[in-house]
C-alpha cells in the first residue's frame, strides 16, 4: 500500500485523477443496483436482465473504432470533460425510469452513459503511458482497479442499503449529483499533455492502426489476452441468482449489493498480495487460479452466505490479471497509437463482456442451469490460459519492468 500512496504523492495528475475516479465509480454503482432492483421489481424476462448487462458493454463496442482515433487527435481533458457531462446528463435522465413502458428509453439511457463511460476510460488509460513508465504504469494500472474495486465494494454495499431505505430514484440523484463534483474536479485540474500533431485524417488513422497491427501481431495477440477477462461479467449472472435462489432470504437490492461487495473485496485484497509477485510466466497460472475460483463458485452458489465467500475468492486473482495484461499491451505498443490500441483493446474486452452476458441469459433460457453456465464460464480462463502460454512461446513479449 506505501507504494500506492508514495505514487500518488508524486504524481499531482494522477492522484486528482484517481480521486475523480473514486468518486464517479462509488456513485456508478448507485444506478447499477437502482437499475437492477428496478428491473427485476418490475418483473421483467431474463432475457430483459441478460440484455441490459449486454448493453452495459455494447455501447463501448460500437463507438471503439472512432474513440482510438479521436482521442489520439483531441487534447484529454476537454475530451474528458465532454463526456463526464453526457454521464451526468444521462445519470439524471434515469429520473425518468417508472415502468415497463419506458424500456426503451432505459435502453438509449444506459447506451448513452456507458458509450460515455467507456470512452473516458480509454481516454484516461492512453493518457496513463505518456506520464508514466515501466513499474509505475504498472502501479498506476493496479491504483485504478484497487480503486474501481474499492468504490465497487462500499458503492455496492452502501447502493443496495439506499435503494432498500429510499429507492430507486435516490439513487439515480445521488450518483448524478457525484458526476457534478468530478466535473469541477476535472476542470480544475491542469493536464498539459497534447496529442501528438498528425497530418492523417480520422479515416487515415484508422488504417494505419490496422496496418501497424499487422506488421506487430503481438500487440494484437495481447489484446486477446485481455479480452479473456471479460468472462467476469458476472452482472446478469448474480441478478438471476438473487431472483432465483436468494429472493426468500433477503431484499432484492441488499442481496446484490452484498454480492457485487463480496466480490469487490477479493479485488481490492488480490493485488495487495500477489502484485509484486506476479510477471508474464506468472500470468497463467493466475488463469488457472481464476478458473477454479470461479468452479468453487459454481459448487457453492446455492447456499447464499457460502456464495459471498466464494465471490471473495472469485475475485481475489480478477485485478492482477487485468491490470498486468493491459500493462503490457502499454509497454509493447509505439506512443503514437497509444489512444487506437487501447480503443481497439477496450472493443474487444467489452466485445467479450456483452458476449458473457448474452451467453449467461441464452444458456439459462435454454434450461441450463445457473451453476453450468458459472462451470462454463470458469472453462474460459482455461483456455485463457493455454493461449497466453503459447503467446509468451512465439510473440517477442517485453517484460513490464
Amino acid at each position: 500500500m506505501k507504494e500506492y500512496v508514495s505514487l500518488l504523492n508524486s504524481h499531482a495528475i494522477l492522484k486528482r485523477l484517481s480521486i475523480i475516479q473514486l468518486i464517479v465509480y462509488f456513485g456508478a454503482w448507485f444506478s447499477n443496483v437502482a437499475i437492477y432492483t428496478l428491473l427485476l421489481d418490475m418483473n421483467v424476462s431474463v432475457e430483459v436482465v441478460a440484455f441490459v448487462a449486454m448493453l452495459h458493454f455494447l455501447a463501448g463496442v460500437i463507438q471503439a473504432p472512432f474513440s482510438g482515433t479521436i482521442i489520439d487527435s483531441v487534447k484529454p481533458k476537454k475530451l474528458m470533460l465532454i463526456l463526464m457531462s453526457i454521464e451526468m446528463l444521462a445519470t439524471f435522465s434515469l429520473l425518468l425510469i417508472n415502468d415497463t413502458s419506458d424500456l426503451n428509453l432505459l435502453y438509449i439511457l444506459i447506451f448513452f452513459k456507458m458509450a460515455a463511460a467507456s470512452f473516458y476510460f480509454t481516454t484516461e488509460m492512453s493518457l496513463l503511458p505518456k506520464i508514466l513508465d515501466g513499474d509505475k504504469l504498472q502501479k498506476a494500472n493496479e491504483l485504478h482497479s484497487i480503486i474501481w474495486s474499492l468504490s465497487y465494494t462500499l458503492g455496492m454495499a452502501l447502493s443496495g442499503f439506499v435503494v432498500y431505505m429510499f429507492g430507486v430514484k435516490v439513487a439515480f440523484i445521488l450518483d448524478g449529483f457525484m458526476f457534478v463534483v468530478s466535473f469541477f474536479l476535472l476542470y480544475k485540474l491542469p493536464i498539459n499533455v497534447n496529442p501528438i500533431k498528425s497530418d492523417e485524417n480520422l479515416l487515415q488513422m484508422m488504417k494505419d492502426t490496422f496496418s501497424y497491427l499487422r506488421k506487430t501481431p503481438h500487440a494484437f495477440h495481447l489484446m486477446l489476452v485481455h479480452a479473456f477477462v471479460g468472462f467476469t461479467a458476472f452482472d446478469a449472472l448474480v441478478a438471476l441468482m438473487v431472483d432465483k435462489y436468494y429472493a426468500s432470504v433477503i431484499a432484492t437490492s441488499l442481496a446484490l449489493g452484498l454480492l457485487h461487495s463480496s466480490r469487490a473485496v477479493g479485488l481490492v485484497v488480490g493485488p495487495m498480495i500477489i502484485g509484486n509477485w506476479i510477471s508474464k510466466k506468472r500470468i497463467v497460472y493466475i488463469f488457472i487460479f481464476q478458473a477454479i475460483a470461479v468452479w468453487i463458485w459454481a459448487l457453492l452458489m446455492k447456499n447464499f452466505y457460502l456464495s459471498l465467500l466464494a465471490s471473495v475468492l472469485v475475485g481475489f486473482f480478477t485485478t492482477t490479471l487485468w491490470s498486468y495484461t493491459y500493462t503490457l499491451l502499454q509497454k509493447n505498443i509505439e506512443e503514437k497509437y497509444y489512444g487506437r490500441i487501447v480503443a481497439y483493446n477496450d472493443m474487444l474486452f467489452l466485445s467479450t463482456a456483452a458476449f458473457t452476458s448474452f451467453f449467461i441469459g441464452y444458456l439459462n433460457v435454454n434450461n441450463f442451469s445457473l451453476e453450468e453456465v458459472t462451470f462454463v464460464l470458469g472453462t474460459a480462463f482455461v483456455i485463457g490460459a493455454i493461449y497466453f502460454a503459447w503467446v509468451i512461446n512465439t510473440q517477442n513479449i517485453k517484460e513490464v519492468s
